[in-house]
């Protein structure tokens, strides 16, 4: 791990390799598992990855799995197991080569024409880059002999070029989907705070890099129900009765009120805002027409400590699904496919009742954007207690590994930081390098 001020950081961001002292299981080596199988499986068949066309969806989960085996085989020391793992994560780079559908053997007849088999020039070579990645790493080709079943190939190189997932770049253009999914329990009341600290620079910085920048935040605190269970801190007794007897306190709700990964309008509870916050054009989250912005990011984010919150990472793959992101639902048009997708995750402990494993968390959060990796940046401020050195419990040994941070460490682009630091600015800081040149590479689906 390393430390950006007092906040510890995993700056995972980099695609072809993990931090200084810091092994991503799922980020190995110097290209990264991802693109050396595609690479080397493409290698051997004597193809291009595919350039006209995303992979399909059952390779990209594949690679997703062969990544958690092969994490989990490193984890253990079973070099057996590595080697099925490297086996699978092969399998899969396979199913991204074959660009036509049709089915093949993984080997090529000797004679024949081979779709993206060049002649060498005098002097070849070729660099590797990933957007939104914090390091860049390069590779030449050269003009080696490849055999293939005992065959040689001798006299060309495989034009291997940059991998494409469909189409060319065009940019996220300034648009950028905000999600945070704020614990409201019971010991959240000061790292609320100092996440509402933080914001204002946090987005003026976004602001600043981005001109023409096209906001939706929208906010989720993790709670499956609705109660006020104490009138008495309406704050506005236009939307509430404080002399209700009534478990709503007289507040006119709907669905979306008690719906999990509905976007919170409404904060209830102990130190919660306990008003409705009025957002433009009857949205449940914050686009460019709300006048005062920091202001309705103000309300709805201050959820309170009086739920439970439990469930971050249900509730985050909850405001994504469609059936609250269609027509007529609660989060109506908040997903964009042609916006950046930034995910926070905010709360003090780690995640042990939300439904799945984080892999099952990883494939939902990538599907939600048509599986393309690069259009998702995670953000995860929690415990660090199952690390050392640790803010939170300094001097004692780690518990176990928390999921929120398995998590993160699958993701392609992600940080997880110390919900005991200080102040969360300087992590916030170092998300913001790194949502523009993500911003950059878009390509929308």
């Amino acid at each position: 791990m390393s430390e950006v001020g007092s906040v510890i950081t995993n700056p995972n961001i980099a695609r072809d390799g993990a931090a200084v002292g810091d092994h991503h299981p799922a980020h190995d080596g110097e290209l990264g598992e991802q693109n050396f199988v595609r690479f080397t499986a493409c290698r051997r068949r004597g193809v291009r990855p595919h350039t006209a066309a995303p992979p399909p969806a059952l390779a990209a989960a594949a690679l997703r799995r062969g990544r958690v085996a092969l994490a989990v085989a490193r984890s253990c020391a079973n070099l057996r197991a590595v080697a099925a793992a490297r086996q699978l994560l092969f399998l899969a780079g396979l199913l991204a080569c074959n660009t036509s559908g049709e089915t093949t053997t993984g080997f090529t007849t000797p004679g024949t024409t081979t779709p993206g088999v060049t002649t060498p020039p005098d002097d070849t070579g070729g660099s590797s880059s990933s957007a939104g990645s914090s390091s860049t790493s390069s590779s030449s080709s050269g003009a080696e002999e490849s055999s293939v079943g005992g065959s040689s190939s001798g006299g060309m190189i495989w034009d291997m070029g940059q991998p494409d997932f469909g189409g060319s770049p065009v940019g996220c253009k300034g648009k950028i989907d905000f999600l945070f999914v704020i614990s409201s329990s019971g010991t959240m009341f000061d790292q609320q705070k100092l996440l509402l600290a933080a914001y204002p620079d946090f987005m003026a910085a976004i602001e600043a890099e981005f001109p023409d920048f096209d906001r939706h935040i929208l906010v989720t605190d993790g709670d499956d129900f609705y109660q006020m269970k104490d009138c008495s801190l309406c704050a506005d007794p236009d939307d509430c009765d404080p002399a209700s007897m009534e478990k709503s306190c007289g507040i006119p709700l709907d669905t979306c009120d008690k719906k999990l990964g509905a976007g919170v309008v409404f904060p209830i509870g102990v130190n919660a805002s306990n008003r409705r916050c009025d957002l433009a054009d009857g949205h449940r989250y914050i686009t460019n027409a709300d006048p005062d912005p920091l202001a309705a990011f103000e309300c709805i984010a201050q959820v309170g400590t009086g739920g439970d919150g439990e469930l971050s990472a249900e509730a985050m793959l909850a405001a994504l699904q469609p059936d609250l992101n269609g027509p007529g639902r609660c989060n109506e048009g908040f997903l964009r496919d042609d916006a950046l997708l930034v995910v926070t995750i905010i709360r003090d402990t780690g995640d042990v009742f939300s439904q799945g494993e984080p892999e099952d968390w990883l494939d939902g959060l990538y599907w939600s954007k048509g599986d393309n990796e690069d259009a998702v940046f995670v953000l995860v401020i929690t415990t660090d207690a199952d690390i050392y050195p640790s803010l939170c419990f300094p001097n004692e040994p780690p518990h176990a590994l928390g999921r929120l941070r398995t998590f993160v460490d699958l993701v392609e682009h992600g940080y997880i930081g110390s919900i005991c630091a200080e102040s969360y600015g300087p992590f916030f800081a170092e998300a913001v390098a790194q949502i523009g040149p993500l911003c950059d590479g878009l390509i929308p689906q």
